[in-house]
């Protein structure tokens, strides 16, 4: 089956990656792209400034912007990716869905709200269920499932490995790539030969994103996990490839070999974006790196290493690559999960 697509917010840097991930796919055909009211009716390639490290698709390439609104998307579209900037998303996402379409979203908007779905499937994909109370609640046709934040999805994946020995805390410190706050975001004046300790929103997004993430849906409503997560984000001057230092304390005693053996055992799933083995566990004290090991599993896996016990419990490095695992490939994902499950 081939399902027809569109990218909202095709111009920006993660609507570009998903172009680059959605173009050799086989189950998806990208039909629509969509972008500003600056960019709408020009040809994609000369409305984007194409930054990725592939060429732009030539299928793509002299497709037309579309305006992003429901009129301009063609109603045999079945399934829209967004990456669009949440203040926009928070505005246009219920309308496209009142308008009968599903969306796989990247957007932070509405990621907390009770009725939609915050998806990594290998974690929690029985949460996409969570679609039918959306409906009944909202009166949507459509739907609207979100991934989450770029840095959440780089350690929570390795929590999940590590809920059998029961988590009671969790302690974050984040290493993030420039690439996450966009083309335009920091400024080589601010970054080189420097360190900024503060990412705004991202502290919050971590704590809270992950215990949406690990919770327990009964068909009916979500319960969170009742594990406290603290986070400090800091923005480091590589281009892409979140690095995180993570402390878990545990209610079952865990030694470094039993959450080496959890890690490298969590299942991955049969769907085409998800790799084997999900977590890359590396027994070198000085991996991952994010120059060497960001591209693991296609930019998809995430790897982990550093391993040992601490005064302050398990402590661990972790990482993933944010526009790819942590951001475009993360909606692919879920628009695979999605097609898996009938929602198409």
């Amino acid at each position: 089956m081939t399902v027809r697509v569109g990218v909202l917010g095709a111009t920006g840097a993660v609507g570009q990656r998903l172009i680059q991930l959605l173009d050799p796919h086989p189950s998806f055909e990208i039909t629509t792209l969509t972008a500003s009211d600056s960019s709408a009716g020009r040809s994609y390639r000369d409305a984007a400034k194409w930054r990725v490290d592939s060429p732009i698709p030539t299928g793509v390439a002299d497709m037309t912007v579309q305006a992003t609104e429901p009129d301009s998307v063609p109603d045999d579209v079945d399934l829209l990716f967004s990456s669009l900037p949440s203040s926009v998303g928070a505005e246009v996402e219920p309308a496209f869905c009142e308008a009968g379409y599903v969306l796989s979203s990247n957007s932070s908007n509405a990621r907390m709200d009770a009725d939609v779905p915050l998806v990594i499937p290998e974690v929690n994909a029985d949460h996409l269920d969570l679609l039918e109370v959306q409906r009944d609640e909202r009166g949507w046709d459509g739907a609207m499932v979100k991934n989450p934040n770029c840095s959440t999805i780089t350690f929570v994946p390795t929590l999940a490995a590590l809920t059998q020995f029961g988590l009671e805390s969790v302690h974050v410190s984040t290493l993030q790539a420039v690439s996450g706050a966009g083309y335009d975001g920091v400024t080589s004046m601010e970054i080189i030969d420097n360190a900024i300790p503060h990412i705004g929103s991202e502290e919050d997004k971590l704590e809270t994103e992950s215990r949406k993430l690990l919770g327990d849906f009964d068909g009916a409503e979500l319960t969170q996990n009742s594990v406290e997560v603290a986070a400090s984000c800091n923005r480091i001057p590589t281009i892409d490839g979140h690095l995180e230092n993570v402390w878990v304390e545990t209610e079952e005693d865990i030694s470094a070999d039993d959450a080496a053996a959890a890690m490298e055992s969590y299942p991955s799933l049969d769907l085409r974006s998800s790799p084997d083995p999900l977590i890359h566990v590396f027994s070198e004290p000085d991996r991952p790196q994010p120059r060497m090991d960001r591209t693991l599993g296609g930019g998809m896996a995430i790897a982990t290493g550093g391993i040992r016990e601490s005064p302050f419990g398990l402590q661990y490095n972790c990482l993933a690559h944010n526009t790819i695992r942590g951001a475009a490939g993360a909606s692919v994902l879920n628009g695979e999960l999605l097609l898996e499950n009938g929602y198409l």
